[in-house]
């Protein structure tokens, strides 16, 4: 009998004090089984299982005992040692429920049913470590996926039947999209969680075919009603999930269901920091996926800057104060999840750079927090030891959490006081006893705790509270003027009268006194802790009329005073380079986005190779889409200044031999040409087809373009300056005047408009044009000399090779040979750079009268 196996063996690998409750089941569930005329296997693995789990959740050993068709159920059909991948579970989860269902009012029934079945499922491998932590999470919210898509479904069958199909002004049909928020939005479910919802549709309108007209808006929040009161409900068979709408625009009394227009006008007009928080783990539940993605779409800038948003660790601080008076307002401090170092404090860290960086880096925009910190071990934005510590007390504590509401099936987070339950929990653990279990759940909550601490240190705390230099008090115009002369003159300021000047001037601008409530707060905040930096520098006088020029420029971008605010280290270089150079100042007044550049010193002071640079930009477009030529062009930009100013701070500090500087200049201009052509020419390709003399992907190779960029003067010769415009000439290889460009290409249509190659190569030298001088938000690329292309000015734009050659053999002047002479193909087809070469040689090994030459270049220089 499997009753003195069970009793005479399996009991004793149990605590003593988790013997009696197990008992009590397995008596219970023998008795359940003969009534029903069930067996169970005599298998000490499954026995072995069965002791465990029913001795950690007393909400499994209940369910077994009172329904054991479930155990023997999941038995049979083999689900109960098998693991689901998360979409095929999801999906057979739905076709099983489906089959069940045979109308709305069983509707209910089959998804407590099915609830039932799988959380013992869940549970139980979970407890047996079947499963580890994510495939318990990804099932939780496959499972919750399952039951929201199918309820809504059938819910809006029944609702169009009877009151007409929704739809919008055009007459097209109208669903309700759930996004799901939250843990569930993540996937990343806990057993016992409730789930947040928030209800949209995509248009206003009205019903169409029911016995009256309803508005949109009537008719998904009474679908909304249904859906919550199908899930939430606590009947005899219990509840589905429970459901929390608090995440709505406008919270409680908002509208349980909006339209895609009103949810983006709210969170533009009243979106706050922690509904951005909130979003950054929104997903799509169930109805329509491809609106919903389009919506989310919408809310991403919303979530994700484009910029640099350290304003982002204020906001999350105050979240994480509101929740800490919260924890001390309950006595929550055995809290796994809102306590010090617990659950939320590792998402917050994760997220944190998420909302920060999401708009620059893509990679960041994932709901998973394992995803996210793997992402900051990569990017060296955390120190590996750092992520590992995380990544290893977020799997201990949201294990757990798991064990703490497997208990009962009720949400918990607290750890038991009670010796028994506290043995339970140790068990369920992995530990023999409560005190092998808590130093180590002690140990992980500590290193949580304390990584959130410096990810989350306002280094501005310590000067605002305790400010004995006076700064704070100077800034805040609580001194008159001798006294506070005399502040600036204690802390190193040689002019301090010039100094109190400035400001006073700036505390009396416009861009000052019209700053928002948080601006202002952020500049009173940031002012005090950049006097007290300046005050070190060599002229601290000169230094600070150059760094209240920058705040000017920025003091309604609040996102860089936050960034200066968070980092001293930032402030400390950008006082440095400031000191340093003028040129540096006011490349940063222009381009305040190159602030961000200041947060490693590392990076900053080591300007990248050509491989580095090369692999750089590749990088940051890979998420620009490639019809998207004016976000394209922009990036280019944001790369160009990014790395002239790095090479400008190694120049200062010497961290580069000086001769060094023209050549990263100039490899930084070699790299950007080459895309601005692999641009432009992809765009002119796909209107015109390909010229005739190009070989692209043919024998010569993928670069055969037939047209070539060739430098002239300081880049030409490797001598390029900060400020150096760059002399370009453009040739190709065509000779043919009836040469015309093809419409296609290895059977790939590319360009319904051929055209002469002539004319092709013109319009490609003018796009090329166009994409570095055209002035854009973030300035322009290079100033761009075309003089020396043949014949000057009046030449034609584009030459080819052998007018070229023609040219410079038999019609260019002394001073042409002269710029000839630095002359080098940096861009484009390799053949036709050979070519160029030849013609060069032979044009530069001509014969030449002595007395003649002298005498030109006598002239020239006279008229320079």
């Amino acid at each position: 009998m499997i009753e003195s196996v069970f009793v005479d063996h399996y009991l004793e690998g149990l605590p003593e004090p988790l013997r009696v409750g197990v008992a009590k089941h397995w008596a219970n569930f023998e008795q359940a089984l003969v009534r029903e005329g069930m067996t169970i296997p005599e298998d000490a693995e499954f026995l072995t299982n069965l002791c465990r789990v029913w001795a950690v959740s007393e909400f499994v050993a209940l369910s077994c005992t009172r329904q054991p068709a479930l155990l023997t159920g999941l038995l049979d059909s083999g689900d109960l040692n098998r693991r689901f991948e998360s979409n095929t579970y999801s999906r057979s989860l739905h076709k099983q429920i489906q089959a069940e269902v045979t109308n709305a009012e069983n509707l209910g029934q089959c998804l407590r049913r099915f609830r039932q079945r799988e959380m013992l499922r869940i549970a139980w491998r979970d407890i047996a470590g079947q499963a580890d932590v994510n495939e318990t999470m990804a099932d939780l919210s496959a499972l919750a996926d399952a039951c929201i898509g199918l309820a809504l479904s059938w819910l809006y069958q029944q609702m169009t039947a009877e009151l007409g199909i929704p739809q919008n002004a055009e007459g097209q049909p109208q669903q309700m999209v759930v996004l799901g928020m939250g843990k569930l939005g993540a996937c990343e479910l806990n057993f016992s969680s409730d789930v947040d919802l928030i209800f949209v549709y995509p248009e206003t309108g009205e019903t169409h075919g029911g016995r009256r007209a309803l508005s949109n808006e009537q008719f998904f929040a009474r679908l909304g009603q249904s859906l919550i009161k199908v899930l939430d409900e606590n009947t005899a068979e219990g509840f589905v999930f429970r459901v929390d709408m608090r995440l709505r625009p406008f919270g409680q009394s908002g509208a349980l269901a909006c339209s895609f227009q009103a949810m983006e006008n709210y969170y533009q007009a009243h979106g706050r920091d922690w509904e951005r928080y909130a979003l950054v783990k929104a997903r799509i539940v169930a109805g329509d996926p491809e609106q919903g993605a389009a919506l989310l779409d919408t809310l991403r800038p919303f979530v994700y800057r484009r910029y640099l948003d350290f304003g982002a660790f204020e906001a999350l601080r105050e979240m994480k104060t509101m929740v800490e008076a919260e924890v001390k307002r309950k006595g929550m401090a055995n809290h796994v999840k809102l306590g010090a170092g617990g659950i939320r404090e590792v998402e917050f860290i994760g997220q944190a750079f998420q909302l920060i960086r999401g708009g620059r880096e893509p990679e960041l925009q994932q709901r998973e927090i394992q995803r996210v910190l793997a992402y900051l071990a990569e990017k060296d934005y955390l120190p590996d030891y750092v992520v590992q510590q995380l990544l290893e007390a977020y799997t201990f504590l949201r294990t757990t959490e798991h064990r703490l509401q497997e208990f009962l099936d009720q949400q918990t987070h607290s750890l038991p006081d009670d010796d028994l339950g506290r043995q339970r929990l140790a068990f369920g653990m992995g530990f023999g006893h409560w005190d092998e279990f808590i130093p180590v759940l002690r140990g992980h909550m500590a290193r949580v705790h304390s990584h959130f601490e410096q990810v989350f240190a306002a280094p501005q705390a310590e000067h605002t509270t305790s400010d004995a230099s006076g700064l704070t008090a100077l800034w805040q115009d609580q001194l008159d003027e001798a006294d506070g002369i005399a502040v600036l003159q204690t802390a190193g300021y040689e002019n301090a009268a010039a100094s109190w000047a400035t400001l006073k001037t700036f505390r009396e601008m416009r861009c000052y006194q019209s700053l928002s409530r948080t601006g202002r707060g952020r500049m009173d905040r940031l002012v005090p802790l950049m006097l007290g930096a300046v005050a070190q520098a060599a002229d601290p006088d000169t230094v600070l009329q150059r760094l209240f020029s920058l705040l000017e420029s920025i003091a309604r971008r609040s996102a860089y005073l936050s960034l200066l605010i968070e980092h001293p280290l930032a402030l400390s270089q950008l006082v440095r380079l400031c000191a340093a150079s003028p040129w540096i100042s006011q490349l940063l007044v222009k381009h305040p986005v190159l602030l961000d550049e200041l947060l490693d010193p590392r990076r900053l002071y080591q300007p990248p190779d050509r491989l580095q640079l090369e692999a750089d930009l590749k990088q940051r477009l890979s998420h620009v889409d490639d019809d998207d030529l004016e976000q394209a062009m922009d990036v280019l930009r944001q790369f160009k200044q990014a790395n002239v100013l790095r090479v400008a701070a190694a120049d200062v500090v010497e961290a580069v031999p000086l001769m060094e500087v023209s050549n990263l200049l100039t490899d930084i201009a070699e790299v950007i040409l080459e895309c601005v052509l692999e641009q432009a020419w992809t765009d002119m390709v796909s209107r015109y087809g390909v010229p005739s003399c190009a070989d692209v992907g043919g024998e010569k190779g993928d670069d055969s373009k037939g047209f070539a960029v060739l430098a002239y003067g300081k880049l030409g010769g490797l001598e390029l300056g900060y400020g150096s415009d760059l002399d370009l000439v453009f040739v190709h290889s065509s000779d043919s005047l009836n040469g015309m460009t093809s419409a296609s290409l290895n059977g790939k249509n590319n360009g319904s408009k051929p055209v002469a190659d002539a004319v092709f190569f013109a319009r490609l030298g003018q796009r090329m044009i166009h994409i570095m001088t055209a002035h854009t938000p973030a300035g322009i690329l290079y100033e761009v000399d075309m003089r020396l292309r043949p014949s000057g000015a009046s030449g034609l734009l584009v030459t080819s090779l052998s007018a070229f050659a023609d040219y410079q053999k038999n019609r260019a002047w002394t001073w042409e040979h002269q710029a000839l002479v630095r002359a080098r193909v940096v861009a484009g087809d390799a053949h036709v750079g050979k070519k160029f070469e030849t013609v060069r040689r032979e044009v530069l090994s001509q014969k030449r009268a002595s007395v003649e030459l002298r005498k030109d270049i006598a002239d020239m220089r006279e008229k320079m």
